[in-house]
């Protein structure tokens, strides 16, 4: 399964990621626009802008005929918008590969943005910001982002603001396009039993034309902190949803494999040392997670859980204690192959479907510009000794790196303030 990579006369970047006896095969196409790429004034565009692609083309002129054709062929297709890139996707049985690539390029190419289905999506995408709103377990990364990064683009919701929503115009759309859509950010990733020479021939003749422009940069993500931090959203509920968020190294850094075995030993897994300890020895949550994620310039990691009210502070202070262990402990042997292979076990189950495959080298692509199979990440995880998880432990969980995000019935920071002792 290791991608064939071409790049375009005008710089456009495609990758064929064979599959051989796969039954389905998924296009994808990523773009270097996402959240971090905007303006405080169009905050929430490049999100926007992956609602209105789908609203029709010269040759597909509304939703519902775009819908139709794909549902005809049993297609699923979708979009995201991410802090880094947006893309764009449909996966159909390998007999259809033609099919869906005229569609998502299409889409992508010549998106006709409608004055009149702008002004009805505006709503769309305020009821959908009203709905993480009233998630706190998904509005929480939000609360996280804003603690961390402040006023800059990492700090700022990827859906943007109301007002913004609501002011923006068709204008500011075919604008921000311009300016990211082009060639040289544009990644097209083809995976499934389909040949690497057809992938290139059929890309290249239906984005070849897209125009090579200078490529426009985002700024740097500024993570300066000098002591642990607390922000709080009241909520009346009957749980909290709290976030303890720590800069960590970005997706370049050697490091990089062992701070992921350092999540799976803390918080990934049944198994873990959070979810034996909240759930199955304290009893306080139904869900404990612990996450990594690194971005071209910077690095997140996040331990989340939702708890009892009445026994946050005792659940964040029990979390803190784990943290000290693993800096001052070596993890050991057993607990270390467990974890590695939970890791490895993941990956590789879900590079079993085309649609994840297409994804995980087109991720690749777009954030690193160097491509690593899953042999290769699968030794470099294998790889990982304690001293390094001991020593990623040590680099990230300090005070003065840590962010800690409430969702719940409190108003005051004090409590929580002194349990992240300066």
């Amino acid at each position: 399964m290791k991608p064939r990579r071409k790049v375009l006369n005008n710089g456009l970047r495609v990758l064929a990621v064979p599959m051989k006896d796969n039954p389905t095969v998924t296009v994808f196409v990523l773009v270097e626009a996402g959240s971090h790429y905007e303006t405080k004034a169009n905050n929430g565009i490049s999100h926007f802008l992956e609602h209105m692609v789908f609203k029709g083309t010269p040759s597909r002129p509304s939703a519902a005929v775009v819908a139709h054709e794909l549902d005809s062929i049993g297609a699923d297709n979708n979009a995201f918008t991410w802090y880094e890139f947006t893309g764009y996707y449909a996966k159909a049985r390998k007999k259809h590969f033609k099919k869906i690539l005229d569609v998502v390029s299409d889409l992508y190419l010549h998106p006709l943005v409608p004055e009149t289905e702008m002004e009805k999506e505006k709503g769309v995408i305020i009821e959908e910001i009203n709905m993480y709103e009233d998630q706190p377990m998904q509005g929480i990364y939000q609360l996280l982002d804003e603690l961390m990064y402040g006023n800059q683009p990492a700090g700022w919701s990827i859906l943007g603001t109301k007002r913004n929503i609501r002011n923006m115009r068709r204008d500011d759309f075919i604008a921000y396009r311009t300016k990211h859509y082009t060639a040289p950010t544009t990644t097209v990733v083809v995976a499934g039993d389909v040949s690497p020479g057809d992938v290139f021939r059929e890309v290249g003749a239906l984005f070849g034309d897209l125009p090579k422009q200078n490529v426009s940069k985002k700024p740097r993500v500024r993570c300066a902190q000098s002591k642990p931090q607390v922000k709080i959203k009241y909520k009346k509920s009957d749980q909290s949803h709290f976030t303890l968020g720590f800069h960590a190294p970005r997706v370049f850094d050697k490091s990089v494999p062992a701070v992921n075995v350092l999540a799976a030993v803390l918080g990934q897994g049944m198994s873990s040392r959070l979810f034996q300890l909240l759930r199955e020895e304290l009893g306080v949550c139904y869900y404990v997670r612990a996450g990594f994620e690194p971005h071209s310039d910077h690095g997140k990691f996040v331990i989340r859980a939702g708890v009892d009210n009445t026994r946050i502070e005792e659940v964040i202070s029990a979390i803190l204690t784990e943290l000290e262990k693993l800096k001052s402990d070596s993890v050991v042997e057993r607990e270390l192959r467990k974890a590695q292979e939970f890791l490895v076990g993941k990956m590789l189950m879900g590079l079993e479907s085309s649609d994840e495959c297409a994804l995980f080298y087109g991720e690749q692509e777009t954030l690193k510009r160097r491509l690593k199979t899953s042999q290769e990440i699968a030794r470099e995880i294998k790889a990982v000794r304690p001293q390094a998880i001991q020593r990623a432990a040590k680099e990230i969980f300090h005070n003065k790196n840590m962010n800690l995000a409430v969702i719940g019935p409190f108003k005051d920071t004090r409590a929580f303030s002194k349990i992240l002792k300066p």
